[in-house]
């Protein structure tokens, strides 16, 4: 397994060493996630679309949803359905990597997971957890569109609240069984602030391993992304957006956007009489 280059090391710790700065938690529209499960009988639905490409290969997401569920105190189940696409580069100057093919679009492959909080945040002491993920061979193998077998993300994750601000980071490994990938590490670094009471903003710096020549990320890579959170008037409904670019490493290009609605405990009835009218500005 390739280490991380030096200076993708020293930008993530020059991150968390910047950050000593009651918020929402993590994960999207970020790729820092957090160890905030979803509340007890509670859930979380997101219809979104996204990209993340280097020169070798542009791939994207969408239309996907995205299902969290507060299954058992500090204990949230997920699931992740994702169509999307892969759209090699054909450049001679990555072959033989996963630059050189036809384009395809179709049903990749399904993430499950398990997210749970060892240590619940108090006043001096962060909130520690994992988000343990299971990525199902649902895509088309042969396409390029899935691995072709059972894959899993291992992480721990902490975060803290100061006011306004939120610090939140981790990291682990992406393991992988598969010619032509890699098991490889990550990190994620976020902090984030309440601008008022409508508008969230954050930034992070991401950082991750070679991940095979059978995907775009050949060479490892660290990203800054910049992104946040719009608030409707209904509060149970937010928009959220996010764009970054490489800073070291492989050039690479990060993109998110998606709507949010949160519902449960007593009378929480979920909203569908919503999603069809906001899953159309999505143009999927």
């Amino acid at each position: 397994m390739q280490a991380l280059p030096k200076s993708v090391k020293v930008l993530a710790l020059l991150l968390l060493v910047g950050a000593c700065a009651r918020l929402h938690a993590q994960g999207p529209p970020y790729q820092t996630d957090d160890p905030v499960p979803v509340d007890l009988h509670h859930y979380e639905f997101y219809i979104f679309g996204g990209a993340d490409g280097t020169p070798v290969e542009m791939d994207s997401t969408g239309p996907a949803s995205e299902f969290n569920w507060g299954a058992l105190p500090r204990v949230q189940l997920h699931m992740i359905l994702p169509w999307g696409s892969i759209n090699p580069s054909n450049s001679p100057v990555y072959a033989p990597a996963a630059s050189v093919g036809p384009s395809a679009f179709g049903l990749t492959d399904m993430e499950l997971g398990t997210k749970i909080a060892f240590i619940k945040e108090s006043r001096h002491i962060p909130q520690i957890g994992t988000f343990v993920m299971y990525e199902m061979p649902t895509g088309n193998y042969d396409k390029g569109l899935g691995v072709g077998k059972v894959w899993y993300k291992v992480p721990l994750w902490i975060q803290k609240n100061w006011g306004k601000w939120l610090f939140d980071g981790g990291g682990g490994y992406t393991i992988v069984r598969q010619a032509g990938y890699k098991t490889y590490p990550y990190t994620g670094w976020l902090v984030k602030k309440e601008l008022n009471e409508r508008l969230e903003l954050g930034a992070e710096i991401f950082a991750h391993g070679a991940e095979g020549l059978a995907t775009p990320q050949i060479e490892p890579s660290a990203l800054v992304d910049v992104g946040g959170y719009y608030h409707f008037h209904n509060p149970n409904k937010q928009f959220l957006f996010c764009y970054g670019h490489s800073v070291a490493g492989q050039t690479e290009n990060y993109a998110y956007v998606g709507m949010y609605w949160t519902w449960g405990g007593k009378g929480g009835a979920p909203p569908f009489s919503m999603m069809p009218h906001q899953a159309s500005a999505f143009g999927n």
